[in-house]
């Protein structure tokens, strides 16, 4: 019984050697060959642009001005008044903030004070409650003349 056990314990630990290369080495092992279609480096540089160019147009900001449209801690409330804005204004693009425990609502990005001042009247007619011009740091529009088409 025991010689059948020793048997079966060696038969079983010549696995462990199987993965030892250094017995049966190969001429070419260790040698990887990739094949690759050269029209992936063509995709791999135009998704580069693209990204440079949107990457390029989220770091254009500078200090301007934003309306603080509504400052609730209701979030159904600041939703209805994100809708009421791109509604009413579409032009504006609104930012929701969660700033614990307040949901606050701003829109735009103005450069200048009047042109803020300017939609704080028009908005002042939908949010009776208030519109206040805050000073913020804002996305600015990309020039037009600097894009590539793609």
């Amino acid at each position: 019984m025991k010689k059948i056990a020793s048997l079966i314990v060696l038969l079983f630990s010549l696995g462990c050697f199987a993965q030892d290369t250094t017995l049966f080495k190969a001429p070419d092992s260790g040698l990887v060959i990739i094949h690759k279609d050269p029209r992936i480096d063509l995709l791999i540089k135009k998704q580069a642009q693209i990204n440079d160019i949107t990457t390029r147009d989220s770091r254009r900001s500078a200090r301007g001005f934003r309306l603080m449209i509504i400052s609730t801690n209701n979030r159904d409330e600041a939703i209805a008044a994100k809708t009421k804005v791109y509604t009413y204004f579409p032009e504006l693009k609104a930012y929701l903030w969660y700033q614990s425990p307040y949901y606050k609502l701003k829109a735009g990005n103005f450069k200048e004070r009047k042109d803020a001042e300017a939609y704080q009247k028009k908005l002042n007619v939908y949010f009776p409650r208030g519109i206040f011009i805050m000073n913020d740091i804002v996305e600015l529009k990309p020039d037009k003349n600097s894009d590539e088409d793609l």
